[in-house]
């Protein structure tokens, strides 16, 4: 059996400005692309940030998240000519 690398369908962006560091995107993330920095904030929270790949698209973190704005899930959309993020979620 061959080992096939999945394609990511989505990535996050995060607004350390606005993420207070729960933690509750991480729990809920089914493939777990995200963890908490161990860097601070200006605020002194260590915030959520993107693994960099192993994104679904979910928008389970963007859901689960009480700060609005903190969260942004883009969805990959497979176009006729390419692969072109497209926002999935609302800030």
């Amino acid at each position: 059996m061959t080992n096939v690398q999945k394609q990511d369908r989505g990535m996050l962006r995060v607004d350390v400005d606005e993420c207070k560091g729960c933690g509750l995107c991480v729990e809920a993330c089914p493939p777990k692309a995200i963890f908490l920095s161990e860097r601070l904030n200006h605020y002194g929270y260590r915030t959520a940030t993107y693994a960099g790949s192993g994104c679904t698209g979910c928008g389970i973190c963007f859901m689960v998240c009480p700060e609005p704005g903190a969260i942004t899930v883009l969805r990959i959309v497979k176009k006729d000519h390419g692969v072109e993020p497209c926002i999935a979620g609302a800030n």
